[in-house]
This record gives C-alpha cells, sequence and structure tokens, in this order.
C-alpha cells in the first residue's frame, strides 16, 4: 500500500556518517520520525487520539520501495548530449525500517508525537534500539529514549543502541533532530581499552562531545570499578582523543592526591606515535637513573621503530632501537639493537673503569604460503661476550647466565624437476662468552642434486643390487673467520679467514640377504679446493722451524668404501596367563644390531718432510710425527677447512646395538579393553669399531647412551658412558694391553653423564604456562639466547607485560582462596664424571630448580635457583611474588645474594593505554670496598 505525503513539514535530516555510538543512536532515532509519520498518515485523518494496540508478536514494517515516487513524463526521444550537471539525491531510506512495541504504539496528532511503550525497539539495517519507552516529538523535532520503572518501582529496560559489535547503554537520550544535537544521561561509552562512564554528556556535532564528571577506567565492574580518573570537565573526539581539564586519580571512591591540571588520553584504534615514559630508579655506585624512556615511532601498517634510552647520574648512559615488521601471508620478524656506556666509581679513584657494550638481535621468519620453493630465515645474536654480564638494563635479568652467542641468515632455493636440484647460502656465528672467542662462516654455500637412480624401472618398486644403484652430488662451499671479541667487525678478523669447497659423490646400493638382512654398500669420491697451502722450512741458523703461508689454488682427492650389514630382531615376554589380569601384560625387546665395514686408502703422496736438526724449538705435536731419521712429515693442506688426506691405510670394523624397551600395563581404567603401552627405555646403543691396519690400540672405546621418558613423558632421563678396554701405564697413558689382563676389570669407565628434566603440577594445573607475561619473559630469554623456562630467572622489567591476561579462574573458586592451590615444580639435573687418567672425579654436579604456587586466585609466588653439589653453593637465585589487583597488578622480585642481588617492586595499571600510571622502586646491593 502506498503511502501519502503529511501535509505538514518536517525539519531535514542529512544522512552522514558517525563515528560514536552515542551519535549512532541518535542517527537511528532521528529517522523514527519520518517513518512513524508515513505509517500512521492515513490513521490520523480519520481516528484522532486514538491508540492502536497490537500484538505483541505485531509490527510494523516499512519497505522504501512503497514510498511514492513523482510519475514520469511520457518517454520522447532525450538529446545524448545533455548530460545533467547534478547527481540524483539518495532515496531517504536505505533498508527496511521495523520497529514494534508489547504495550501499545500510539501517535497523538494534537501533541504531534508518537509514543512506543515497553519493550519497544527499532530495527534499521544493522541497528538496533531497545528500550521501555521511546517518545518522538515532531513538533519539537526531539527524540526522548529512556526506561520504565516495574511493578516494584525499580527502573529497568534502560536504552540499549547496538551496531555491529558496538554497544551502548545510556540512561536516558534527549535528541534534536534539527540542530542535530543531544543529552545523554548516565551513558557507558567505551573509548579504546578503557570506558568513560558520564553523567551529562553533550553532543555538539558530529565528531565532538563534551562530558562532565566523568569517570575514565579499564575496570571490569563498571558499576563499582576499583579505580577511576575523574574528568570534571572533558572533550571527547571518538577514536581520536580525550581531552580534560582538572582531573585526579580515585581508588573505590576515595580520592587521591595523584593528579594532573589537564591531561590527554590518546584513542586511535590504529598504531600511533607517542612518548614512552622512563622508569626510574637508584644505583648505589651509579646514581639515580632513568631506563627504557624514548620515543615510538609508528611508521605505517607493517613497520614500527621504537628508540629507547637510559641515563644515570655518574655518567653512564645506553639506547636501544626496537622494530618490528609483518606482512601478512609474507614474512615477520623484529630487529634490535642495544648499546651501554658504563662508567664505574669516579675519575681520579683507582677503580676508575669506562667500557662499552652491545647487542645485535634479529630474527626473521617467513610464512609456508609466501614461496614453496624459496626460504629466507633470520636468527642473529651478537655483540659484545660481557653484554648480558654487564648491563645495567633489567630486561637482560633471564639471561645473565647465557655462555653462548649463535646466529644464522640462510636463504634457500628448491628446483623442482627429477632430479631435484636445490642450494642454500647461510652465514652463522658461534660466540663463547667466558673466551671470547668468536667463530663465522660468512657464507656457508651447499648445493645438492637429489638421488638418481639410473637402473630403476619406471613404474613399480625397486628390487635387487642392480635396480638399487644412485648416486648424488653435493658441494660445499665456506668461508671461515676465527676471531676474538677484540678484533671484533676490525679488518685484521678477515686477516687469517679461511675458505675452500668440497665436492662429494656418494654410490650406494642396497638389498635383501637371508631374506632377514639387509646390505648396504657405498663408495665415496671427495675433492677439495683451497685457496691457501703451508710449507714448513727449517732454519739451520736459528734453530727453528717456520711456517710459511702460500697463497694460490690447490686440490687433493680422495676415495673410500664402506658396508654395512644389519636387521631388526623382536622379543617377547609374556607374563598374562588365561584368565589372570597382571600388571604387566608382557615387556617388548626391539634390538637392531648392525656391523660396518670401511676401507680408507693411504694417501702419502700428499704429503711432504722438512729436514731437522735440532729438535729443542718443535712443539709437542710436532714433536709426535717426528722420524728416527730428523725428518718432520706433514702435509699442505694441514691449515685447510676440510681436514688432511690420510696418511695411513685404514681398515676397520663397526659395531653397534641399539635396544629399545616397552611394556604393556593394565589400564587403570576399567572400562579399557586392551592393556596400555608404557615406553621403559626410548633407547639404549651401544657402539665400539676395530682397526684391523693399526699395530696397536686396535679397539676404540665402547660408548654406551640411553634415554627415557617415564611419568606421562614428565621425566626425561639421559646416559651416557665410556668404556676402554685398554689398561694405564704409571705415567697415566693408555698401553696396547687390556684392563683385564692388567689386573683390573673387563672395561675402565673413563666418562660418564646423566641429565634429567623433572615437571610436576597440581591443583587445577599448571597455571603459570598459560600466562601471558611468564610466556613473554620466556620469548625474550630465548630471543637472547637463553632457556624457553625460567631456571635462570625472568626479566625485572614488569612494565612492559602489563597487558589483560587471558585466564579465566575457575567460577566456583573463591576471589580470596583457592579450594585447590595450583602449583607447578620443574627439576634439572646435570652429574658428569672423569677418570681418563685415573683423576676418578666428578667434574660437575648441579641441581637446578624453579617453581610457582598459586595460593589464591590473586596471590602467586615463584622461585628460580639451582645447588651446586661439588662446590656446594647456591647458584643464581630469583624470588618472585605477584599480585593481581584487578585492574592492576603488583610484582615483587628480589636477587637475594650473588653480584646482581637487588630487589624491584612494581605496581601498575594492566592496560597499556595506562601503563605509565605505575609506582617502581629498586634496591641495589652496597658498594663493596
Amino acid at each position: 500500500m502506498a503511502i501519502q505525503k503529511p501535509s505538514h513539514t518536517f525539519t531535514k535530516i542529512h544522512l552522514k556518517a558517525l563515528r560514536t555510538n552515542n551519535f549512532k543512536i541518535l542517527f537511528a532515532l532521528s529517522f523514527t520520525v519520518f517513518i512513524n509519520t508515513f505509517s500512521f498518515a492515513q490513521d490520523i485523518q480519520k481516528k484522532q487520539d486514538k491508540v492502536i494496540k497490537p500484538t505483541v508478536k505485531d509490527s510494523v514494517v516499512i519497505n522504501p520501495k512503497d514510498i511514492i515516487k513523482p510519475e514520469t513524463p511520457s518517454e520522447k526521444p532525450q538529446d545524448s548530449t545533455l548530460t545533467d550537471s547534478i547527481k540524483p539525491k539518495k532515496e531517504l531510506l536505505e533498508h527496511i525500517v521495523k520497529y514494534k512495541a508489547t504495550d501499545y504504539t500510539s501517535f497523538n496528532q494534537k501533541k504531534q508525537k508518537l509514543y512506543l511503550y515497553n519493550n519497544a525497539e527499532i530495527d534499521y539495517g544493522d541497528i538496533n534500539i531497545k528500550s521501555g519507552s521511546i517518545v518522538i516529538d515532531y513538533s519539537t523535532n526531539t527524540v526522548y529514549a529512556k526506561g520504565i520503572l516495574d511493578s516494584v518501582g525499580v527502573y529497568s529496560q534502560a536504552p540499549v543502541f547496538t551496531q555491529g559489535p558496538s554497544v551502548v547503554e545510556p540512561d536516558s537520550i534527549i535528541f534534536n533532530t534539527k540542530s542535530e544535537k543531544a543529552l545523554i544521561y548516565n551513558s557507558k561509552t567505551e573509548q579504546g581499552d578503557g570506558t568513560v562512564i558520564a553523567q551529562i554528556t553533550k553532543k555538539e556535532n558530529d565528531s565532538v562531545y563534551f562530558i562532565h564528571r566523568g569517570k575514565y577506567t579499564t575496570a571490569e565492574d563498571l558499576e563499582d570499578p576499583e579505580y577511576y580518573i575523574l574528568l570534571r570537565k572533558a572533550k571527547v573526539v571518538p577514536g581520536k582523543k580525550i581531552v580534560t581539564g582538572l582531573a585526579n586519580l580515585f581508588i573505590y571512591n576515595v580520592p587521591t592526591p595523584i593528579g594532573l591540571p589537564f591531561g590527554f588520553f590518546p584513542q586511535s584504534e590504529k598504531q600511533t606515535s607517542g612518548v614512552l615514559i622512563p622508569s626510574f630508579g637508584e644505583q648505589n655506585d651509579r646514581g639515580y637513573f632513568l631506563q627504557n624512556g624514548g620515543y615510538y615511532f609508528a611508521i605505517n601498517d607493517y613497520v614500527d621503530l621504537a628508540v629507547l634510552g637510559d641515563y644515570y647520574t655518574n655518567g653512564s648512559y645506553g639506547f636501544r632501537l626496537e622494530n618490528t615488521y609483518s606482512k601478512r601471508y609474507k614474512f615477520r620478524g623484529n630487529v634490535g639493537f642495544r648499546y651501554e656506556n658504563l662508567i664505574t666509581s669516579e675519575r681520579g679513584f683507582p677503580d676508575y673503569g669506562k667500557s662499552t657494550v652491545y647487542n645485535l638481535r634479529w630474527s626473521h621468519s617467513q610464512d609456508s604460503k609466501a614461496n614453496p620453493s624459496a626460504r629466507f630465515s633470520a636468527s642473529v645474536n651478537l655483540g659484545s661476550s660481557t653484554y648480558y654480564r654487564t648491563s645495567l638494563n633489567q630486561i637482560n635479568t633471564g639471561a645473565f647466565l647465557n655462555n653462548t652467542l649463535s646466529s644464522s641468515v640462510s636463504y634457500s632455493k628448491t628446483f623442482e624437476g627429477e632430479p631435484s636440484v636445490n642450494y642454500s647460502v647461510t652465514a652463522t656465528h658461534s660466540q663463547n662468552t667466558n673466551t671470547e672467542q668468536i667463530n663465522m662462516t660468512l657464507p656457508t654455500f651447499q648445493g645438492n642434486v637429489s638421488r638418481i637412480f639410473p637402473f630403476a624401472p619406471k613404474n613399480g618398486s625397486k628390487k635387487g643390487i642392480i635396480q638399487n644403484i644412485n648416486f648424488q652430488y653435493s658441494v660445499r662451499g665456506e668461508n671461515r673467520i676465527q676471531t676474538t671479541d677484540s678484533l671484533f667487525f676490525k679488518k685484521e678478523m678477515f686477516d687469517d679467514a679461511k675458505a675452500g669447497f668440497q665436492h662429494s659423490i656418494p654410490i650406494s646400493t642396497n638389498f635383501k640377504v637371508f631374506k632377514h638382512f639387509s646390505l648396504s654398500t657405498s663408495a665415496n669420491f671427495n675433492e677439495v679446493w683451497t685457496f691457501k697451502t703451508i710449507n714448513k722450512v727449517y732454519d739451520n741458523l736459528t734453530d727453528d722451524l717456520t711456517t710459511e703461508t702460500v697463497n694460490g689454488f690447490d686440490a687433493f682427492r680422495t676415495y673410500s668404501f664402506s658396508t654395512s650389514l644389519g636387521t631388526t630382531v623382536y622379543g617377547m615376554f609374556n607374563f598374562k596367563k588365561d584368565g589372570e589380569n597382571p600388571k604387566i601384560h608382557a615387556i617388548r625387546h626391539v634390538i637392531r644390531p648392525s656391523i660396518s665395514y670401511n676401507i680408507n686408502p693411504a694417501f702419502d703422496k700428499y704429503y711432504e718432510t722438512a729436514e731437522v736438526i735440532n729438535a729443542d724449538g718443535l712443539t709437542a705435536g710436532d714433536l709426535e710425527i717426528l722420524q728416527n731419521d730428523r725428518r718432520l712429515e706433514y702435509s699442505r693442506f694441514e691449515q685447510g677447512l676440510f681436514g688432511v688426506p690420510g696418511k695411513n691405510f685404514s681398515s676397520s670394523m663397526g659395531i653397534s646395538i641399539a635396544n629399545n624397551f616397552e611394556a604393556k600395563v593394565r589400564d587403570k581404567d576399567s572400562t579399557a579393553t586392551e592393556p596400555k603401552k608404557v615406553m621403559l627405555l626410548n633407547n639404549l646403543n651401544l657402539s665400539t669399531s676395530y682397526n684391523f691396519a693399526g699395530d696397536s690400540l686396535q679397539w676404540s672405546p665402547v660408548r654406551m647412551s640411553g634415554g627415557t621418558q617415564l611419568f606421562d613423558n614428565k621425566l626425561s632421563l639421559n646416559l651416557g658412558a665410556t668404556l676402554d678396554p685398554y689398561a694405564l701405564d704409571n705415567n697415566n697413558t693408555r698401553i696396547n694391553k687390556f684392563n683385564i689382563n692388567n689386573g683390573g676389570s673387563l672395561f675402565r669407565l673413563t666418562s660418564a653423564n646423566m641429565t634429567m628434566s623433572y615437571s610436576l603440577s597440581g591443583g587445577k594445573g599448571d597455571k603459570k604456562d598459560d600466562n601471558k607475561e611468564n610466556d613473554r619473559a620466556k620469548q625474550e630469554n630465548l630471543r637472547s639466547g637463553g632457556r624457553d623456562d625460567d631456571l635462570f630467572g625472568v626479566s625485572e622489567d614488569f612494565s612492559r607485560f602489563n597487558e589483560d591476561d587471558d585466564n579465566k579462574k575457575d567460577e566456583e573458586a573463591s576471589e580470596f582462596y583457592n579450594f585447590k592451590i595450583p602449583w607447578s615444580l620443574r627439576l634439572a639435573y646435570a652429574v658428569n664424571y672423569s677418570n681418563n687418567r685415573r683423576q676418578n672425579e666428578i667434574s660437575s654436579h648441579s641441581l637446578m630448580f624453579s617453581g610457582d604456587v598459586e595460593l589464591s586466585p590473586k596471590w602467586s609466588v615463584g622461585a628460580s635457583s639451582g645447588y651446586d653439589l661439588k662446590n656446594q653453593g647456591f647458584t643464581y637465585t630469583q624470588l618472585r611474588f605477584e599480585r593481581d589487583l584487578l585492574s592492576w597488578r603488583m610484582n615483587f622480585s628480589w636477587v637475594p645474594f650473588s653480584t646482581r642481588a637487588s630487589w624491584n617492586f612494581f605496581i601498575g595499571i594492566k592496560s597499556s593505554i595506562l601503563k605509565d600510571l605505575k609506582y617502581e622502586k629498586r634496591r641495589q646491593p652496597d658498594q663493596r670496598l
């Protein structure tokens, strides 16, 4: 049915893209003016002041297509050259409008008002308004929505405005459709990470509104927030900023002296550049300090940069650059550079010192979808060896015990086909922070051609010795540099660089023998290219043997042969008898014995001799190879990257046995129909070799290793030992005599080691592993080259990890205590034994542990420590206390002893928007004279 146009005039409403939730309510209500007027135009002419009472399910629907449009004149030929410069107006309504009410929908023509009462609701597109009462006054161009009082006098059905995911819940709204201004009472509006609770809000235009005595908080309980910032007068630009006059902090409605004469709250939903407020403290040897202050640059949607600095009143300073970048389905990574200039004591004192340390980190990962045939990755952690030990910044606490730094940057490419070809270019770095020794490869090139079976059939499986013949080709090139901290990144580090290539072509085949044995044979050809060789010359005048470096291309070639025979033996020990259900049903033992034979010809043609008259100046290594005729035999390839060709013929046999033990036990679940499998030993391996071409000491020591996981994989145990069949003389030197023939046992234990790690948890599980703060601390430790657990402690920079946790507490648990106390414990045990020269000593023996206990849903304590059982002393120890204060977090970290003895207290708001509203206090140890 077409709707006639009403006789009276209404104010035109401009359709604009509104920016705040409150404005969207007024926008939707302003449309109701037109909708209801059109809908009731005909009823107004017939029945005045009469109430229409539809049922609850009734609703009025207006379709934009039903609105009468002007009649079009008869079609006439038009001039195609004429164009109208004025764009046609959009239709008044773009969506179907629906509205309804439970009790009644009424229009009073005399008062020019439309009433919707009890569960009034309006739908327009994705906009929905629900309220107890909605009144539209056409005479004053105002819309009023409010709740109603129920039978017991309780205010209910307050307005609820919804558009998409946005929801606003004020007490009432007054909106003028002509001026587009509004008054909103007791509204709650989300702005960024927080919520603005305002008694009166005045809407000025589409992008600005003012509030009086508003509360800004990030608390979850908006009815009784544990804290808020009182904004006496404020201007709000939705999605951009909040500017306020006098404001101060209230805690549970109690005012505090913490306040500002004016304030600015950025509310951008995108990354925004801004100042990073530093943390402050005091150190006895360096004075007062500011740490981790600077500026954040939001460069674009893919790249950002944080410039941070530290300053100490004794003159020490440091700065950091932290960059992250990411592109979806392509790559992601982060780059960090840290530099610190450290000053000790005062100028003029004997202990005055000045040093600089730095650290560079880069992590890059490529999405697997970006390029399946090519991949680039990087993991870099290099810098001063003493950086983590001497750094003053508390974020490096978890990496204090690191003794190695390593890096790797690689690019690989695969060319699909038959055969496939792939190559990779890798730069590596390994640094020992104790010895300050650095090894680098800049770069390493690796190329491979996949296996080629020249005699394999085109269809079907390969059978026999001929069809299984295969070969492949690989090449490896390196430019290796060995240097120290003092020469790192200096010209001298490249002077002794070594470069070379190694080509390898292995040819092999395998086939079955006697049905149960697998026999494989192979031959390997190697060719090594080098660009530096040596020449040893003995000077008769100085009685000195000098080594000269000869620049130029040189190469040597070697080849070898090997074969191996192996099988698998299964043994089953059954304990179950008919009609019985014992605890252990069966134990399965899998044995994989193998025997191998290797031949390496002698390549003595690559060896030369130097005549020596006086051997006093020779090194111990040279003396060992000095011949009876005073001639020193050496190879010009001794200082090459890929070793030297073998001078002696070698014919050896290798023997190895691998064992695996598994048990079937009765399942604790009585409903289970099958026994449960339990791993007893993952592996127990024995290996040795016998050299047929050797004159003495033909048997090599027996090496044993084993490992298992028990108690649902919570206990990881690894064992190792070396057993020597030969005896020692009075000088503790191995002799060609079996130990059993020398009055000893069959084997002599020369070394042994055992490592164990154990994780335990109770209560409601290991809650700490789900904690975002704990996860970020682990990631920080990993990026610094440390452990992925907290056995070495965690970072003390709590303000970096102040975002809300996603942990959900048990709804039935009390807020003040736990019915079951969640706890976790992690243990790491290691012992090493040495006896290769009758020293019979424990070389190292330590126990490390870390644990957390959640005393209540709001309180948790933790500790990381260890004990050196050999030297009888505690290792680096850290104690942690944490209190969840709803919107706040309180942390206390204490290192009771060691050179880094200190404590750190922090309390601050979790939300990132107010992360600078915090208090920190640190205490450093007293100066030691």
